[in-house]
């Protein structure tokens, strides 16, 4: 079968939300393989000994194993709305720069905030007060857009909106509360979009 791509994901995986979005933006046709996380398939971990999602097998058997990579990836076939091809170089820096906070400290600060008991030195409340210099700043660049760079969706939203999601989820009522009213408004927009929603289907377990 041509152009016959397999994507193992994990419905609620932020790393695989992302990817799936971008996917299914770029028109990009995939057989979705959803792994049960207690009993991974072999056929996954022949393909990425890693054993996380997402990894995507190409039809040429090449094998994308990080989230960004199978964005990135996806986006190079096609790029209609304009996340990431055209962009200036100082937004694609901008776009980067956002990515790796997200990635890096933030989700640091979003694993604690989520499981304090696992991390003990600090309470809840001073992880999610980590995670909010990330908040911050976003709220900030959302004040004279509508999206994190302009006032379309670009890589930088994609990729970001899934942490934020779970962020916002661990104590809803402390984040409607929260001084983030812009924050809120687009991740409201993000998940009502068609995009979030048409990925977030249901699949059955995969079973080799």
């Amino acid at each position: 079968m041509p152009n016959h791509h397999i994507l193992y994901s994990y419905r609620r995986c932020p790393y695989a939300m992302r990817a799936r979005m971008a996917l299914r933006y770029a028109g990009i046709e995939v057989e979705i393989r959803e792994i049960s996380l207690r009993d991974k398939p072999a056929s996954m971990l022949q393909a990425s000994p890693k054993g996380t999602v997402p990894v995507l097998v190409l039809d040429n058997d090449v094998v994308l194993e990080e989230s960004l990579d199978i964005m990135r990836w996806a986006l190079q076939q096609r790029d209609s709305g304009d996340w990431i091809r055209n962009r200036r170089p100082a937004l694609q820096t901008v776009i980067d720069q956002l990515i790796a906070e997200n990635d890096g400290t933030f989700k640091r600060a979003l694993d604690r905030y989520k499981y304090p008991d696992r991390f003990p030195q600090h309470s809840s409340a001073e992880y999610r007060e980590q995670g909010e210099v990330f908040l911050k700043q976003l709220e900030e660049r959302l004040n004279t857009q509508t999206f994190l760079l302009d006032e379309h969706l670009s890589l930088a939203d994609v990729a970001i909106f899934p942490f934020i999601r779970q962020f916002a989820a661990v104590d809803p009522t402390w984040f409607e509360l929260s001084p983030y009213p812009k924050l809120r408004a687009w991740l409201a927009r993000v998940v009502a979009s068609d995009l979030f929603t048409s990925v977030m289907e249901k699949h059955p377990t995969w079973i080799d």
